[in-house]
Protein backbone atom coordinates (compact mmCIF):
# COMPACT_ATOMS: atom_id res chain seq x y z
CA UNK A 1 0.00 0.00 0.00
CA UNK A 2 1.24 3.79 -0.95
CA UNK A 3 1.05 6.35 1.22
CA UNK A 4 1.66 10.21 0.07
CA UNK A 5 3.17 12.76 2.64
CA UNK A 6 3.37 16.32 2.15
CA UNK A 7 6.06 17.85 3.98
CA UNK A 8 9.38 20.14 3.57
CA UNK A 9 12.39 19.92 2.61
CA UNK A 10 13.71 19.09 5.99
CA UNK A 11 12.29 15.63 5.80
CA UNK A 12 15.16 13.12 6.37
CA UNK A 13 13.50 10.46 3.89
CA UNK A 14 13.29 13.87 1.04
CA UNK A 15 17.28 13.76 1.62
CA UNK A 16 17.78 10.67 1.28
CA UNK A 17 16.09 9.98 -1.87
CA UNK A 18 17.65 13.43 -3.29
CA UNK A 19 21.03 12.45 -2.49
CA UNK A 20 20.11 9.22 -4.52
CA UNK A 21 18.97 11.20 -7.55
CA UNK A 22 22.19 13.30 -7.38
CA UNK A 23 23.75 10.12 -7.53
CA UNK A 24 22.04 8.39 -10.61
CA UNK A 25 22.49 12.74 -12.15
CA UNK A 26 26.03 12.78 -11.62
CA UNK A 27 26.12 9.47 -14.02
CA UNK A 28 23.61 10.75 -16.68
CA UNK A 29 24.41 14.10 -16.77
CA UNK A 30 28.35 13.64 -16.54
CA UNK A 31 30.44 17.27 -17.79
CA UNK A 32 27.21 18.94 -17.04
CA UNK A 33 25.92 17.69 -13.30
CA UNK A 34 27.63 20.94 -11.83
CA UNK A 35 25.57 23.20 -13.45
CA UNK A 36 22.67 21.77 -13.06
CA UNK A 37 23.39 21.00 -9.71
CA UNK A 38 23.79 24.65 -8.64
CA UNK A 39 20.21 25.25 -9.00
CA UNK A 40 18.98 22.22 -7.18
CA UNK A 41 19.34 22.94 -3.37
CA UNK A 42 16.63 22.02 -1.38
CA UNK A 43 16.76 24.24 1.39
CA UNK A 44 14.48 26.39 -0.82
CA UNK A 45 11.87 23.85 -1.57
CA UNK A 46 9.02 24.12 0.97
CA UNK A 47 6.61 22.06 -0.87
CA UNK A 48 7.40 17.97 -0.76
CA UNK A 49 5.61 15.03 -1.44
CA UNK A 50 7.36 11.71 -0.11
CA UNK A 51 5.49 8.47 -1.59
CA UNK A 52 6.20 5.33 1.07
CA UNK A 53 5.14 1.61 0.63
CA UNK A 54 5.27 -0.87 3.56
CA UNK A 55 6.66 2.82 5.23
CA UNK A 56 9.78 2.73 3.21
CA UNK A 57 10.68 6.08 1.03
CA UNK A 58 10.65 5.18 -2.41
CA UNK A 59 10.45 8.03 -4.23
CA UNK A 60 9.68 11.92 -4.02
CA UNK A 61 8.88 15.19 -5.97
CA UNK A 62 8.75 19.00 -4.98
CA UNK A 63 7.58 22.59 -6.56
CA UNK A 64 8.78 25.80 -5.97
CA UNK A 65 7.03 29.09 -6.92
CA UNK A 66 7.93 30.28 -10.12
CA UNK A 67 5.78 33.08 -11.47
CA UNK A 68 2.49 34.39 -9.67
CA UNK A 69 0.81 31.45 -11.74
CA UNK A 70 3.36 28.82 -12.32
CA UNK A 71 5.15 26.79 -9.74
CA UNK A 72 8.08 24.65 -11.25
CA UNK A 73 8.77 20.88 -10.30
CA UNK A 74 11.70 19.92 -9.22
CA UNK A 75 13.52 16.52 -7.44
CA UNK A 76 11.43 13.66 -8.86
CA UNK A 77 12.79 10.71 -8.64
CA UNK A 78 11.72 7.25 -7.79
CA UNK A 79 13.77 4.07 -6.71
CA UNK A 80 14.91 1.81 -9.43
CA UNK A 81 13.20 -1.03 -7.72
CA UNK A 82 9.62 0.60 -7.59
CA UNK A 83 9.81 2.36 -10.70
CA UNK A 84 6.64 1.08 -13.18
CA UNK A 85 4.81 1.15 -10.50
CA UNK A 86 3.14 4.24 -10.56
CA UNK A 87 4.78 6.48 -7.82
CA UNK A 88 6.33 8.87 -9.82
CA UNK A 89 2.35 9.20 -11.55
CA UNK A 90 0.99 9.83 -8.31
CA UNK A 91 3.34 12.03 -6.72
CA UNK A 92 3.22 14.08 -9.83
CA UNK A 93 -0.50 14.57 -9.38
CA UNK A 94 -0.19 15.40 -5.56
CA UNK A 95 2.31 18.01 -6.13
CA UNK A 96 -0.20 19.45 -8.99
CA UNK A 97 -3.21 19.15 -6.73
CA UNK A 98 -1.14 21.16 -3.96
CA UNK A 99 -0.36 23.56 -6.75
CA UNK A 100 -3.96 23.85 -7.08
CA UNK A 101 -5.01 24.21 -4.27
CA UNK A 102 -2.41 27.09 -3.59
CA UNK A 103 -4.40 29.07 -6.71
CA UNK A 104 -1.47 28.16 -9.08
CA UNK A 105 -2.76 27.95 -12.85
CA UNK A 106 0.27 25.80 -14.32
CA UNK A 107 3.25 23.51 -13.77
CA UNK A 108 6.78 23.68 -15.81
CA UNK A 109 9.44 21.95 -14.71
CA UNK A 110 13.14 21.07 -16.76
CA UNK A 111 14.73 17.63 -17.59
CA UNK A 112 17.48 16.58 -19.31
CA UNK A 113 17.14 15.15 -22.76
CA UNK A 114 19.56 12.08 -21.79
CA UNK A 115 16.95 11.20 -18.94
CA UNK A 116 14.47 9.53 -21.80
CA UNK A 117 12.46 7.73 -19.14
CA UNK A 118 11.76 11.58 -17.75
CA UNK A 119 10.71 12.95 -21.38
CA UNK A 120 8.66 10.16 -21.58
CA UNK A 121 7.00 10.14 -18.50
CA UNK A 122 6.31 13.66 -18.55
CA UNK A 123 5.12 13.90 -21.96
CA UNK A 124 2.65 11.14 -20.75
CA UNK A 125 1.12 12.83 -18.04
CA UNK A 126 -0.16 15.67 -20.28
CA UNK A 127 2.84 17.47 -20.40
CA UNK A 128 4.25 19.74 -23.21
CA UNK A 129 7.12 21.19 -24.37
CA UNK A 130 7.88 24.73 -24.33
CA UNK A 131 10.80 27.01 -24.87
CA UNK A 132 13.71 26.62 -22.17
CA UNK A 133 12.91 29.55 -19.58
CA UNK A 134 15.61 30.93 -17.23
CA UNK A 135 18.68 29.85 -16.80
CA UNK A 136 18.46 26.47 -19.20
CA UNK A 137 17.46 29.04 -22.32
CA UNK A 138 20.42 27.87 -24.18
CA UNK A 139 20.91 24.58 -22.65
CA UNK A 140 20.76 22.13 -25.43
CA UNK A 141 20.61 19.40 -23.43
CA UNK A 142 17.75 20.78 -21.36
CA UNK A 143 13.90 20.41 -22.39
CA UNK A 144 11.24 22.35 -20.54
CA UNK A 145 7.95 21.02 -20.24
CA UNK A 146 4.36 22.94 -19.27
CA UNK A 147 0.94 21.53 -17.89
CA UNK A 148 -2.06 23.90 -17.38
CA UNK A 149 -3.68 22.68 -14.17
CA UNK A 150 -6.47 24.97 -13.20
Amino acid sequence: MMKLVRTDSNNNDFIHLVNLLNDYLKIVDGDDHDFYHQYNNIDVLKHIVVAYIDNKPVGCGAFKKFTEKETEVKRMFTLPETRGKGVATKILKELENWSRELNFEACILETGKRQVEAVQFYKKNDYTVIPNYGQYKDVTNSICFKKVIK
